[in-house]
């Protein structure tokens, strides 16, 4: 139940960029379709995972929206964007090293 699960607009996956999920003002993620922007901003554009999940963001709070974006590239590479205060996330990278956040490093 909610906006996050909306297929392209809180959550995506393309094997050819990048596998997203989002959490935030529902509206907002719904108008930018920000899952598939994101995935779409690499694909065409070439932008790094963290690129476009920051390109993202900002647009999001450009038009009054707040929330964020973790985003796992198809080489691995994690980016976790918000536009709040903080972001309860967590991640375990390769080597077996984990990393919990709240707020931004």
């Amino acid at each position: 139940v909610g906006d996050a699960p909306i297929i392209g607009a809180g959550t995506y996956c393309n094997n050819a960029t990048a596998g997203i999920s989002s959490t935030g003002w529902g509206e907002f993620y719904i108008r930018e379709v920000a899952a598939n922007r994101l995935s779409s901003l690499m694909e065409l554009k070439g932008l790094s995972v963290a690129d476009a999940a920051k390109q993202v963001i900002d647009e999001i709070g450009k038009m009054g929206g707040n929330g964020g974006i973790i985003a796992l590239d198809k080489a691995g590479n994690v980016a976790m964007e918000f536009n709040t205060p903080g972001m309860y996330r967590g991640m375990i990278d390769e080597n077996g090293k984990v990393s919990i956040s709240i707020y931004k490093e």
